[in-house]
C-alpha cells in the first residue's frame, strides 16, 4: 500500500508539471486512473518542414505540443485518444531517419526519433498502453483516419492546374486528399466527418465532386432526397483563411528559441501502470 501511495504521489505531481508547462491555454491532463508513461522531444513533419515537439505518452492519451521558452514551456496543446491512433513502421528516407507514421481521425503526421532505440521504444509503449486500454475498457478503434498532408516543399506547381506557386499564388492543402493546390483549385468546402464534424475544410475540386456525389448517394438513401452539405467557399464560409483553419500556420519558427531539438526519452517501467498492492 505504501508503494502503492508512492507511486500515486510521483505520478501526480509529473502530470500537474505537464499541465503547468502548457500555462492557461492548455486542458486540464489529471484524471482518475490516468498514468504517464513517457516523455521527450521528436521531429514533427509539418507543411513547411521538420519541427521539433514535446511529447507525453499516457496510458489512455497521446498529448504533444510546441516548445518555446527554451523548452521550459510549451503550446498548441494536442490530445489524441490512443484507441484513435494507428502506427506504421517506416524506413529511413532522405530527410528523415528513425522515422515513423502516426495516424489519426483528424490528422495524420510523420514523426522521427534520435535513434533507432528510441524509436522502438516509443513504438512498443504506445502500442502496449493502446492493447491495455483497449482490452480495458472495451472501447472500439477508430477505423477511418485523415491522410498526411503533402509537405510545401514537395511541390513547386499545383498538383491539379501545374500553375507555379508564386508569393501571391500561395500554396493550399486538400483536407481529404493532402495534396499542394492552388487557390483556384481548392475553392471548395466540404464536411469532412471524421476531421471535423461541423466545420467546412477546404478541399479540391476533385475531391469536391467525389464528396458531393457520395453525400447525394447516401443521403437518398436515408431520406430519399439530398440534404446539401458541400459547398462553394463563397456561400459557405465566412471567409476564413488558411491560417485560421490549421495551427501548422502558427508554428513557432524561431530556432534561437529552443534548446537542442532531441531530448533522450525518459519511460516509467509499464508495469507502474497498475502498481502493486
Amino acid at each position: 500500500m505504501v508503494d502503492q501511495l508512492a507511486f500515486s504521489q510521483e505520478n501526480w505531481e509529473r502530470i500537474h508539471a505537464v499541465e503547468n508547462s502548457f500555462g492557461p491555454s492548455g486542458k486540464p491532463l489529471f484524471q482518475q486512473g490516468r498514468v504517464l508513461i513517457g516523455e521527450g522531444r521528436l521531429m514533427k513533419q509539418s507543411r513547411r518542414g521538420l519541427q521539433p515537439k514535446v511529447f507525453f505518452l499516457f496510458n489512455d492519451v497521446l498529448v504533444y505540443g510546441s516548445i518555446i521558452l527554451k523548452g521550459r514551456w510549451h503550446k498548441k496543446q494536442q490530445i489524441i485518444p490512443l484507441e484513435d491512433i494507428q502506427l506504421e513502421d517506416l524506413e529511413d528516407s532522405a530527410t528523415m531517419k528513425n522515422q515513423w507514421l502516426i495516424r489519426t481521425p483528424r490528422k495524420s503526421f510523420y514523426v522521427a526519433a534520435s535513434s533507432y532505440e528510441e524509436k522502438r521504444a516509443w513504438i512498443e509503449h504506445m502500442e502496449d498502453c493502446r492493447s491495455r486500454l483497449l482490452q480495458s475498457s472495451g472501447l472500439r478503434p477508430s477505423s477511418t483516419f485523415a491522410v498526411t498532408w503533402i509537405p510545401d516543399q514537395a511541390s513547386s506547381i499545383c498538383m491539379h492546374c501545374s500553375n507555379k506557386f508564386t508569393v501571391t499564388q500561395r500554396r493550399h492543402h486538400c483536407r481529404n486528399c493532402g495534396f499542394v493546390v492552388c487557390s483556384a483549385c481548392s475553392k471548395k468546402r466540404a464536411i469532412i466527418p471524421h476531421i471535423h464534424p461541423t466545420k467546412w475544410l477546404r478541399v479540391c475540386s476533385t475531391c469536391h465532386s467525389s464528396l458531393s456525389r457520395t453525400e447525394a448517394e447516401e443521403m437518398s438513401c436515408v431520406r430519399g432526397n439530398s440534404t446539401e452539405k458541400i459547398g462553394s467557399y463563397e456561400d459557405e464560409v465566412d471567409g476564413s483563411t488558411e491560417e485560421e483553419e490549421t495551427e501548422e500556420q502558427m508554428e513557432d519558427h524561431d530556432p534561437s528559441r529552443w534548446v537542442d531539438p532531441w531530448s533522450i526519452y525518459f519511460c516509467l517501467k509499464l508495469e507502474h501502470v497498475r502498481p502493486r498492492t
